[in-house]
């Protein structure tokens, strides 16, 4: 008898922790639920917002500051800003500003402009070629930590880019921060009407010669409404020298408009084809771009080089390729732009810019704050990379303002990512020759 009353009181020993803990779970799981639903609680949160503005508009100090109008708009700005460095309300002005941009040439400086690191520092993603900013040696990674003097901490891309553009003629001077200046560098730069050649040989030409192993180099400096024609034209004439390999340089490349992207791969996919995909959260977000044309080079082995300061198109050109075993992508991690902005006009002029959808490369890899990992990565020092770009900018180098030191780094430079791909593109080459040899001794027999 008292062994079965000891087995009792073990038995109801369990049951109470277990009831003890299945209670304490279930409590666990109705404040989570509960938190989660207030969160998501619309009238509650609308009471909790109006409790604030009529607080600030009752005691705030400065009356003239605390119109609705004024506390509405600075609560949409804060509202946007939180979700991501491209989301942004924009006011009638800057909204028709950037339907002028669109619309027209404007006058800039050359430079490709993103917000980076965990305090959104503006960045320069890349200096677009023949501009004012790359011939003043204005470098991918650069912060642009100063405009006209004013501190750009805190300041939003389109305000950025606003104050960069302006009227032909006129100038702007940043004040730069790099990693090799000892302290932050000024550059006055003169705006111009920014259009140039997307599309460079390696002597920044478009004559586009061979090398002796049958290996054409094609430069992509952005992707504006002529880049795929330009491109076309140059690989004909490699062509027609007997191309065998390629050689394509996105490097510094920050992108531009994406049907470009979508055409440039078309000519080295087949027909039917993933490109590219947007994905967000509507069903119509959703939107698959397929190739159209049809791999017009099929034989043709292709290296592609990328850095930090490849973004946006160049990465979706990268990504599809590598994806779909096209093309050896050989360098450093990409900067990661990835994402759709959709522009939502308001009733009153003002509009929405919105995140609403992200890239994905055919494998379904998301290209967004992740970049393209090269199968090859080759790194360069901050060093190596500035000079062997200033090296190559056409007449763009003060020799005489510079050390001893620096003038003798910059005319022994090597570019290190170029001369790898060269190798592994030899070796490719020399390997398809000898089975391109041996098929035919076979034949023979």
């Amino acid at each position: 008898m008292r062994e079965i009353g000891m087995k009792k009181r073990i038995v109801y020993s369990i049951l109470f922790v277990a009831l003890g803990l299945n209670l304490f779970v279930g409590a666990q799981i109705y404040f989570s639920s509960a938190q989660a639903a207030e969160k998501n609680n619309f009238h509650h949160q609308i009471e909790l917002f109006v409790r604030v503005l009529e607080k600030i508009r009752q005691e705030y100090v400065d009356s003239d500051k605390v119109s609705y109008d004024e506390l509405m708009r600075g609560a949409l700005k804060g509202m946007l800003s939180t979700l991501d460095p491209h989301s942004e309300f924009m006011e009638a002005q800057k909204y028709e500003d950037l339907r002028n941009d669109t619309e027209g040439a404007y006058g800039g400086v050359g430079i490709m402009v993103g917000l980076r690191d965990k305090d959104n520092a503006l960045t320069v993603v890349a200096p677009m070629e023949d501009t004012p900013a790359f011939r003043a040696g204005i470098l991918a990674g650069d912060k642009i930590v100063k405009i006209e003097g004013k501190t750009t901490e805190k300041i939003t891309l389109m305000d950025a880019v606003k104050k960069l553009r302006g009227e032909t003629g006129t100038q702007v001077t940043i004040t730069i921060s790099r990693p090799t200046l000892p302290q932050p560098k000024d550059f006055t730069l003169t705006r111009v009407v920014v259009k140039v050649d997307t599309v460079k040989d390696i002597d920044g030409r478009r004559t586009f010669p061979l090398s002796e192993n049958k290996a054409g180099y094609i430069r992509m400096t952005q992707f504006g409404e002529q880049t795929t024609a330009e491109l076309q034209e140059a690989l004909k004439k490699l062509k027609a020298q007997g191309m065998e390999g390629l050689i394509l340089d996105l490097r510094n490349n920050p992108g531009g408009l994406l049907d470009q992207a979508v055409k440039v791969c078309e000519l080295f996919v087949p027909r039917g084809q993933l490109v590219v995909s947007t994905e967000g959260r509507g069903a119509q977000s959703k939107y698959e771009y397929i190739a159209k044309g049809g791999d017009l080079y099929p034989n043709l082995s292709i290296v592609i080089l990328v850095n930090g300061g490849s973004a946006s198109a160049s990465e979706i050109v990268a990504g599809c390729l590598q994806d779909l075993k096209r093309a050896f992508v050989m360098g450093e991690q990409t900067f990661g732009k990835g994402s759709v902005q959709s522009i939502v006009p308001l009733q009153d002029g003002s509009a929405l810019r919105l995140t609403t959808a992200k890239y994905y490369t055919p494998s379904h890899k998301v290209i967004h704050e992740k970049g393209i990992t090269p199968d090859s990565v080759v790194p360069m020092s901050a060093e190596e990379e500035e000079a062997a770009f200033m090296k190559r900018v056409p007449g763009g180098v003060d020799f005489d303002a510079l050390s001893e030191e620096k003038r003798e780094r910059i005319q022994n430079a090597r570019d290190i990512q170029l001369e790898r791909a060269g190798d592994f593109l030899k070796g490719i080459l020399l390997f398809k020759d000898r089975g391109q040899s041996a098929r035919k001794f076979a034949g023979k027999r």
